[in-house]
């Protein structure tokens, strides 16, 4: 079973900074909320740095005087700045709890419109997991970091500088031995961003294959059971999750290291700075209430500076998600430019398909898809095609040859290299894709439902269409389950329809297809997972439908071909020749060798529509 990856990007230096600054976009509609959120956990922080203070003033005056009646004002001022303290860190919480939720919800909109938008080809090549953890996991590493982190990076960050400034009021030289850890701390922080960084990226693209894999597993779970291929499966889930055990062993170990140093030199210079401050109280040149003070301080510190390579951590992880977030968000999306061509004449717009009846025109249509090697042919080598307005071409050839590559390009699911195509004279490139996609309906070989009711499946070809028309569409497509169902067209069918048979799936994907009255209808093999009688009474059905519009139908059975005016052979990317189903029969090798084991059946003389 193929599995999709996420193009791996190009190796570069990446700024974390720069990573979480694209993030502003998002974060200034709530920037004040957020600068509120700071001060409110910056005024607790500097709050806690008043206690080192209240306790030298307790040590030196009343323990020292032995005089309990001042010692209670001093006490009730610990209990005020504590309470002082869990108000504010409540009031920090209330103040952004609501407004990071709407963050996270607009950028999760913004991803999912930009999936809408992007070309199937770029679909093409991601995995869905990688997808679906940018969506959730992703997401959620940014939303925390927002709350927390980057918080608390400018929490700790000013609450230790006005820690130090005031350690150095108390006595400098105490001060000076305290911090002499700093500039070793800030070495080793620098290298570890860099490991701890390609470590979270590796982790969290390998949490996207594990993504992929569970949801390949989930949706293939028939043919896995079917095939006895449950235990493979399982292999695979392990392998790439034994991938991911140790790439968060690396990043757990990367942490380890850097809190274990970060830890202990401050404790060791904690130490030090203890010995000296006795040493000074032993020869009078430091009160003892000042050295509690000086501790108290140091200890209160203790967290910004062990907080670091967590934050440090985190805000890696977040710029990580940030970059795998934008690189959907900045994956090109097609030229949704209209050609809107205007008679310099009259100063009038060119009509729209149907006012000037000429059908479908390929004309030099050339296709290659993105990821192909260059050394490869292009798939298709320059199509030539006229399908006359209220015709039915059927398209038949060999597997592989591009005919279900040819029918996309006529909605523009794929870009054609070269050429043109035309409806009624209007180059498809001229038209918006909305406004293209409703003149074009698509019913695909292999028939996609989504986790909704039948009505919602079937009318998302024509989100307009009533009830008499649903019901139209639905008799079209022999499609006369549905009244058996528990519920009727409301009947929920399921993730991908699997609680349908694969050939009430594909009549359901063609009552979509037929539903709006199309002007021009693409069928891909249509017909494939339907019984022989079904088959029948859907074609009978169809030749009305087919009556109406401008069609191609990719056929492999003369059953299907029947229903068509003319037919087109395709083969070694061009169209080697076109006619009747009885004319080609008797004038291409090739036709007859596609239609060779049925054409036997075709009553001589059959009338080719």
């Amino acid at each position: 079973m193929a599995e999709n990856q996420a193009p791996t990007p190009a190796p570069a230096r990446r700024s974390t900074v720069r990573s979480l600054l694209r993030l502003w976009p998002y974060v200034r509609p709530i920037r004040w909320r957020l600068a509120a959120s700071v001060g409110s956990a910056l005024l607790a922080a500097l709050s806690l740095l008043l206690v080192p203070i209240v306790l030298g003033r307790i040590v030196d005056g009343p323990i020292a005087d032995h005089d309990l009646d001042a010692l209670w004002p001093l006490i009730a001022l610990l209990l005020a700045l504590g309470l002082f303290e869990a108000g504010l860190f409540y009031t920090r919480r209330v103040i952004l709890a609501r407004p990071l939720a709407r963050v996270e919800t607009a950028m999760r909109g913004d991803l999912f419109a930009r999936l809408q938008r992007l070309p199937v080809a770029f679909h093409d090549r991601w995995g869905s997991g990688q997808l679906l953890s940018r969506a959730t996991s992703d997401m959620f590493t940014m939303r925390l970091f927002l709350t927390f982190p980057l918080v608390f990076l400018i929490v700790n960050s000013v609450t230790f500088l006005a820690g130090t400034a005031l350690m150095f009021t108390q006595d400098w030289r105490l001060a000076l031995i305290v911090l002499l850890p700093a500039g070793p701390l800030l070495l080793l922080t620098r290298r570890f961003e860099t490991g701890y960084s390609d470590a979270a990226r590796r982790a969290q693209d390998q949490n996207g294959d594990l993504a992929t894999v569970i949801e390949e597993s989930i949706l293939g779970i028939r043919i896995l059971k079917a095939f006895g291929r449950h235990r493979s499966m399982a292999e695979r889930f392990r392998g790439q999750a034994h991938r991911l055990r140790r790439t968060e062993l690396r990043k757990a170990g990367l942490l380890a290291n850097l809190w274990a140093v970060i830890v202990g030199l401050p404790e060791l210079a904690l130490g030090c700075a203890l010995a000296a401050g006795c040493y000074l109280v032993a020869h009078d040149e430091l009160t003892t209430g000042t050295l509690v003070a000086f501790l108290s301080t140091a200890l209160a510190l203790r967290w910004p500076v062990e907080s670091l390579g967590w934050l440090l951590a985190y805000a890696n992880e977040a710029a990580t998600a940030t970059d795998r977030y934008f690189e959907v968000l900045d994956a090109e999306l097609p030229d949704e430019k209209v050609d809107e061509k205007v008679d310099e004449a009259t100063g009038e717009r060119a009509p729209l398909p149907g006012s000037s009846p000429n059908g479908i025109r390929l004309t030099g249509v050339r296709f290659r898809y993105p990821d192909a090697p260059s050394d490869t042919l292009d798939l298709l080598r320059g199509i030539d095609l006229h399908i006359r307005s209220g015709e039915t071409m059927a398209l038949v050839g060999a597997t592989g040859s591009g005919k279900t590559t040819l029918t996309a390009l006529l909605p523009r699911l794929y870009e054609a290299t070269a050429g043109s195509i035309t409806l009624d004279g209007r180059d498809i490139r001229e038209l918006s894709r909305e406004r293209l996609r409703e003149l074009v309906a698509v019913a695909f070989e292999e028939p996609t439902l989504f986790s909704a009711t039948v009505r919602e499946n079937v009318l998302m070809g024509a989100p307009g269409a009533d009830a008499g028309q649903l019901a139209t569409a639905l008799a079209t497509a022999q499609a006369g389950f549905v009244e058996k169902l528990p519920d009727g067209v409301e009947t929920e069918v399921g993730e991908q329809g699997l609680s349908l048979s694969g050939g009430q799936r594909q009549r359901l994907a063609l009552a979509r297809a037929v539903v709006g009255d199309p002007a021009f209808l693409v069928l891909d093999d249509p017909l494939s997972a339907l019984d022989v009688h079904t088959e029948a009474l859907v074609e009978q059905a169809l030749r009305q439908v087919l009556g109406s519009t401008t069609a191609l139908v990719v056929a492999h059975r003369p059953s299907t071909v029947l229903l068509a005016d003319r037919v087109a052979v395709l083969a070694d990317g061009r169209i080697e020749a076109v006619g009747t189903h009885q004319d080609l029969l008797r004038t291409s090798t090739r036709y007859r060798e596609l239609m060779s084991g049925e054409a036997a059946l075709v009553p001589e003389g059959s009338p080719a529509r």
